[in-house]
């Protein structure tokens, strides 16, 4: 493990030594179980595997400057994955479970957190799967809670500088009553053939519009979008886009710095408006947007020179001077694992 290149490690799967586990049966959650393994058991007539049954969150852990490995705001991840578990009719995790098993995947796994100032991370994935078989279309009566961790580093491979993005208005990420505002594997399904056309295209993510009128921004392929316009910070209102913890964060962060925070719908029109925009969430932290190119409406909007604006440069570096321990958190969002 020594020889891992901390500073040029991709945002990809790599195994780790231990994940944690905790099965949900006969109407009760049983212990937390270490294993070694990257394989699961499950019976064919799973419910995630014919209806969906399924749900993950994401997060990280950092090495600060003080060589203590924090978490942030844990606690709202795992009440994320109860607001999806509630949604498809699985069992909610305990917040104090999820916690610990956090915790418990963190410190098994000391030896692949990367150390500071290489800007990577160890990334946490809980999975929460319907594990009980049903033919029927039905809940499960039996879940399991999977969490792995992997080392990455940024999730766009330019870290924080100006990506260009494109307006797709031929895929819907998710209905405005559907599974938009929860975190199941659906949703991301969905925008996989959009994602490819764009990538294929040259641009590094997509850019949905609502799936009713196709008249308001709604979500930046896997995160959230944000604009700036003078000092105000602006985020769109829907009811088909995930609450990104991230972004809720930073419209915390930028209230305390100053800013107005608008949440509400955003018009396709208003991009030409806006001085700086942004996508914001747990794998692209904050990530500037320098161009968006419509080609269905022949519209390409530009923002800066091609660097990163003032205001998402400011953003970017007292956020993650918080994440990283560089900072006091004033905001009591982070937390020291004890390894």
């Amino acid at each position: 493990m020594n020889t891992l290149d901390w500073k040029n490690i991709p945002f990809g799967y790599s195994d780790t030594d231990y994940n944690v586990r905790c099965y949900y049966r006969n109407g009760a959650w049983g212990k937390i179980e270490t294993s070694s393994s990257v394989m699961i058991s499950m019976h064919m007539a799973s419910t995630c595997l014919h209806y969906g049954q399924e749900g993950f969150e994401g997060l990280k852990a950092y090495t600060g400057r003080d060589g203590k490995v924090r978490l942030f705001r844990v606690e709202e991840n795992a009440r994320r994955m109860q607001k999806t578990a509630e949604r498809v009719l699985m069992e909610p995790p305990p917040v104090e479970l999820f916690c610990e098993m956090v915790r418990e995947a963190v410190r098994l796994n000391a030896r692949f957190i990367p150390p500071y100032g290489y800007g990577s991370t160890l990334y946490i994935r809980p999975l929460l799967i319907g594990t009980g078989p049903e033919v029927g279309v039905r809940p499960a009566k039996e879940y399991l809670l999977i969490i792995f961790v992997v080392p990455v580093g940024p999730y766009f491979k330019e870290g924080f500088q100006p990506v260009d993005m494109m307006i797709d208005r031929d895929h819907d990420r998710a209905a405005p009553l559907g599974t938009g505002d929860v975190k199941v594997g659906g949703n991301y399904a969905a925008s996989l053939q959009s994602l490819e056309i764009a990538k294929k295209l040259g641009f590094s993510s997509t850019i949905y519009l609502d799936a009713k009128e196709k008249k308001f921004i709604d979500e930046c392929g896997p995160a959230n979008f944000i604009g700036i316009k003078g000092k105000k910070y602006i985020t769109p209102a829907s009811s088909s886009i995930l609450p990104s913890i991230t972004n809720k964060s930073l419209q915390q962060l930028a209230e305390s710095l100053g800013y107005e925070v608008e949440r509400r719908p955003v018009p396709f029109e208003e991009l030409a408006e806006f001085d700086e925009v942004a996508e914001c969430g747990t794998a692209a932290v904050l990530t500037p947007i320098k161009k968006i190119v419509d080609p269905v409406a022949g519209k390409t909007f530009t923002y800066g020179n091609g660097e990163a604006g003032p205001v998402c440069t400011e953003l970017y570096k007292a956020y993650t001077a918080i994440q990283w321990g560089e900072v006091p958190d004033p905001f009591g969002w982070t937390e020291i694992v004890e390894l």
